[in-house]
């Protein structure tokens, strides 16, 4: 690790003591691999899980509602728990996560807990009594066969929401003390519980067993992240009157809009989708699938990994180190956002193919499915930078600025989906499109604010970075499409082995294309990565 490359200079901008630098960048890197690991893991389970739900039950009006409602629980969790996370909990808690505050950490968290117990109940019991009235404004264009199938489904699935809650606050726990390993193993655990409980009930229970497959997968994702509380003391607390559980709670009353709003823009969504084609809602699921995986394993593991650290910065004090985190962290996420968009560009298909073509999966759903993977990706590269860039607002204690934008961003959506999906004829496409331009309005207007705040955005590298990687993709296209295409000119009887030798082929060519091209172009924070594995490998 002694040997990691010096992060590239930049004409004009200050430059930090190499040592400090190089410090930064190996912590920055370390933390965001423990993260990537466990994406790693998560993704490749979450690919099985796919590849399971896609054999048993195909696309049709039972697997859109079990998508729709689906959401449920991940639109609570992020109102009560998720939103809270990244804007209040984990910059609060990262401040009393040292050796001399570590009881009151522990009696943070232990009220954390018991309220919060307290108030997931509450809301659990809620969504029961109510869930005929909430199906139908997630999916108001099914039939009432398909409304009775979505009620029964989000019954069975919202006492996850407790599960979830709980193991969030913990996860942020980890987070503050910089312990990545445990809510690392949490993701792949919950796609194991998944993937065990659908096999199990699939014959037995039809699309029900996805539900309880979802409560299954958020108790193990839960009981993955308790070894990390071992040595932890913790008791019930119902002080909530500490100042701590005050200042999250402060901190979160402005997200708690942009949150509203966001979900707000998901049921419409949600709505609108299912009055285009019973089917369109999974279409549109298994496109965000994969537009999700480079996102999960890049962009959030940077983002998590730097969070910590940046809410430990007074950017008014320390600004260039504030700002040098930052673009680091952004040219991390770019610099492997860009060929992996690429990447799904030219081998969409069959990646589509070999993962969900199967089974009760038609050749009709993947070609449905490729093309809202293809408007999605406009969005991609946006959507990577957007979360750092306000994970960044949050570390300085800011959420008023990213619920504002985020509100604009929603009324982009609304502005242009129904008008394409609706008035033009494009159907759910139209839905893609409008995501694809909401994310797209969102980065561009929270870029701005950043070079406001902080006095501009050139000395972060960001356009360099950009266009090395955008050449260096082409190696992406020559050697991962066109090797795909000529190993489909040889004399093989077609098969799925066939299919996945020459995708696995395919990709391995093109990462090492790009590798090769990002070392010819010096593209330093390819390089850096690449040495800091090797070292890893060797020891």
């Amino acid at each position: 690790m002694d040997n990691l490359p010096s992060e590239p200079s930049y004409e004009g901008a200050p430059q930090p003591a190499p040592s400090a630098h190089s410090g930064q960048a190996k912590e920055l890197i370390r933390s965001a691999g423990i993260n990537s690991i466990g994406n790693i893991a998560s993704r490749v389970l979450g690919l099985l899980r796919e590849v399971v739900v896609a054999d048993y039950f195909g696309v049709s009006g039972a697997t859109s509602a079990f998508d729709a409602v689906s959401g449920i629980p991940k639109m609570v969790y992020e109102l009560l728990v998720g939103g809270m996370l990244s804007a209040s909990l984990v910059p609060v808690l990262s401040e009393y996560a040292t050796e001399e505050r570590q009881s009151e950490l522990e009696h943070i968290l232990s009220t954390l807990l018991t309220l919060g117990s307290l108030v997931l109940i509450a809301v659990v019991a809620f969504l029961e009594l109510t869930a005929p009235i909430i199906t139908p404004l997630l999916v108001g264009g099914f039939n009432t066969s398909l409304l009775a199938t979505a009620t029964r489904l989000t019954r069975l699935i919202v006492p996850s929401i407790l599960v979830y809650g709980l193991s969030g606050i913990i996860q942020a726990y980890h987070y503050a003390r910089k312990r990545f390993v445990y809510p690392s193993l949490g993701a792949p655990a919950h796609n194991l519980g998944m993937i065990v409980a659908t096999v199990v009930l699939a014959r037995r229970l039809d699309i029900d067993s996805l539900s309880i497959g979802i409560l299954v997968a958020a108790f193990t994702q839960f009981l993955a992240q308790l070894p990390g509380l071992r040595g932890t003391h913790l008791r019930l607390s119902f002080d909530w009157h500490n100042p701590a559980v005050h200042r999250i709670l402060k901190l979160y009353a402005p997200v708690v809009l942009s949150v509203i709003v966001s979900n707000v823009g998901i049921i419409i969504d949600r709505n609108l989708a299912s009055r285009t084609a019973v089917e369109a809602i999974t279409w549109m699921n298994k496109a965000t699938f994969l537009i999700q995986l480079p996102l999960g394993l890049v962009s959030m593991a940077i983002a998590l990994a730097v969070l910590p650290s940046l809410s430990q910065i007074n950017a008014k004090l320390e600004l260039e180190r504030f700002k040098r985190l930052c673009g680091l962290g952004m040219r991390m996420i770019l610099v492997i956002i860009i060929p992996s968009g690429v990447g799904l560009l030219v081998l969409g298909k069959p990646i589509i193919e070999v993962i969900f073509q199967h089974g009760a999966f038609t050749a009709v759903d993947t070609a449905a499915s490729l093309r809202a993977l293809q408007l999605y990706l406009v969005g991609l590269p946006f959507s990577a930078i957007d979360l750092l860039l306000v994970y960044a607002f949050y570390a300085q204690k800011d959420t008023v600025t990213p619920v504002i934008v985020g509100v604009i961003g929603v009324g982009i959506y609304l502005a242009v989906g129904p008008a394409l999906a609706f008035a033009a004829h494009w159907g759910y496409l139209g839905l893609v499109a409008a995501n694809s331009a909401q994310l797209c309005g969102h980065a561009a207007i929270m870029l701005i604010a950043f070079s406001r705040r902080y006095k501009g955005i050139k000395d972060l590298g960001l356009i360099e970075a950009v266009w090395k990687a955008a050449v260096a993709s082409i190696a992406v296209v020559i050697l991962g499409g066109g090797s795909y295409q000529l190993l489909g000119l040889l004399p093989v009887a077609p098969s799925y082995l066939f299919s996945l030798v020459k995708l696995a082929v395919a990709l391995c060519l093109a990462v090492y294309g790009y590798m090769r091209m990002a070392r010819l172009l010096k593209l330093k924070e390819i390089t850096g990565i690449a040495e800091l594995l090797k070292q890893r490998l060797h020891k």
